[in-house]
C-alpha cells in the first residue's frame, strides 16, 4: 500500500514510519508546516517548526523514505487559530487539538494525500482502527491507556477514518521508545512536545491579548460582592484556581472561577467545594454531535470523557427531541468545572462513538 505518513519530528510518528516500512508498505513522510516562527512576521508566533521539520527529515533519511514539507499555514490559521481566538472572545473554552485533527490532519492533509494518489494517511496517534464486516471502521482506544489519544479524534468522520491508519496504537510508550532505540532512530531520545505548537513558550493569555483587547471588569463572589478587577474574561476558564488575582482567605481554601457573566463582564469566583453552586454538575447539554461510525438515536448508558486527562465515566445519553445533533448527558458521578466549548467524547467500552461540544 502506498501510504502518506504525517511526520511531526517526534518519536511516535517516527516509529509509525518504521512499522509501516517493516510491514512492506511504500511510505512517504510529510511534515505539515502550520505556523510561523520568530523569524517570520508575527512576533507572537514562536512555533519551533524548523527544529521539528529537521527532526522529521532526519528520520526520513534514516529510514530511506521520501520526505515532503507541505505549507498549511493559511488553512491552520483559518480552521484552528481563528476557532481558538473566537472561542475565547465569546467566552467559551475551545479545544484546538481536536479541531486540528478534524480540519487539518484528517481534512486538508487527507485531501492532499488523495489528490497525490496515496492509498492511506497514517499518523502517530495512540489509538487503534478496527475494520468491521459491514465495511465500516471503528476507532478504539490505544493499548497504552496512559497515552491513549482517541479523545482527540472524537470529531473525525467515518469517511476520514476509512482512509486513516494508526501503526503504534497496539504498542505502549515504552515499547515505542525501545523500538526507536533498537533501530537507532535519530529522535529516539527526543522529548514529547507539550501544549499548542504555535504558542511555544508564550502563555496563552499573552497570545490571546494580541488578538483580543483587554476589557476590565469586576471579580465578584456568589453574593455579588466585588473582590477585585479582572483584565478580560478571555483570560480565564471555569475551574481555574491560579492567576485569578484575588488572594484566598485561608491556606486550605482557594478561590476558583465558577462562571463568566459575559453580559455584565463579571468574573464569578468562589471557594472550591463540592457543594459550590455551578462548580460541580451531573448534567450537561452538548450540541454539534459528530459520530465516528453510527449515530445514537435513543437513550442509553455509555461512557463519557469531558477532557483528555479525565477518566471516562458512566453517563446516560439522551438525544434532544427539539434540536438535531444535540443531547443531554447525565453523569453517574458529579463532574468538576464543565466549561462551555469543551468537547465531551463518548465511548462504548473502548470504542470511540463520537463527541459533542458542551453548551
Amino acid at each position: 500500500m502506498n501510504i502518506l505518513l504525517a511526520l511531526s519530528g517526534g518519536v511516535d510518528s517516527a516509529v509509525a514510519a518504521l512499522l509501516l516500512k517493516e510491514a512492506g508498505h511504500t511510505v512517504t513522510g510529510v511534515y505539515m508546516r502550520t505556523w510561523m516562527n520568530e523569524k517570520d512576521t508575527d512576533p507572537f508566533a514562536r512555533c519551533p517548526w524548523e527544529e521539528d521539520r529537521d527532526s522529521a527529515r532526519a528520520v526520513a533519511e534514516h529510514l530511506d523514505i521520501p520526505f515532503r514539507v507541505v505549507n498549511m499555514i493559511e488553512a491552520y490559521k483559518a480552521r484552528v487559530v481563528s476557532y481558538l481566538v473566537e472561542g475565547y472572545r465569546t467566552g467559551i473554552t475551545p479545544n484546538p487539538d481536536i479541531m486540528c485533527n478534524r480540519e487539518v490532519k484528517f481534512g486538508v492533509l487527507l485531501d492532499y494525500a488523495k489528490k497525490e494518489g496515496f492509498e492511506a494517511l497514517a499518523t502517530g496517534h495512540y489509538c487503534q482502527r478496527k475494520e468491521n464486516a459491514d465495511g465500516t471502521v471503528d476507532l478504539l482506544e490505544g493499548l497504552d491507556k496512559d497515552k491513549d489519544q482517541s479523545y482527540f479524534l472524537a470529531m473525525v468522520k467515518q469517511s476520514a477514518l476509512q482512509f486513516a491508519h494508526f501503526p503504534i496504537g497496539s504498542l505502549n510508550k515504552a515499547a515505542v521508545r525501545a523500538k526507536a532505540k533498537a533501530h537507532n532512530l535519530p529522535n529516539a531520545e527526543r522529548k514529547d512536545s507539550q501544549g499548542i505548537c504555535f504558542l511555544g513558550k508564550i502563555p496563552i493569555q499573552q497570545f490571546l491579548g494580541h488578538y483580543i483587547p483587554d476589557s476590565p471588569g469586576p471579580i465578584i463572589n456568589l453574593e455579588g460582592k466585588v473582590l477585585g478587577t479582572h483584565q478580560g474574561l478571555h483570560r480565564y476558564t471555569l475551574g481555574q484556581r491560579k492567576g485569578i488575582g484575588v488572594p484566598s482567605n485561608t491556606d486550605n481554601e482557594h478561590y476558583t472561577v465558577i462562571s463568566k457573566d459575559i453580559a455584565h463582564n463579571r468574573l464569578v469566583i468562589a471557594f472550591d467545594h463540592t457543594t459550590t453552586p455551578g462548580l460541580y454538575t451531573t448534567t450537561a447539554r452538548i450540541y454539534g454531535l459528530s459520530w465516528v461510525n453510527k449515530s445514537l438515536s435513543h437513550a442509553q448508558t455509555l461512557l463519557a470523557r469531558p477532557r483528555y486527562r479525565d477518566s471516562a465515566v458512566s453517563a446516560l445519553f439522551e438525544p434532544a427531541q427539539d434540536t438535531p445533533d444535540a443531547a443531554t448527558i447525565t453523569f453517574d458521578v458529579p463532574q468538576r468545572a464543565l466549561a462551555p466549548g469543551q468537547i465531551i467524547a463518548l465511548y462504548e467500552g473502548d470504542v470511540l462513538l463520537g463527541g459533542g461540544t458542551l453548551a
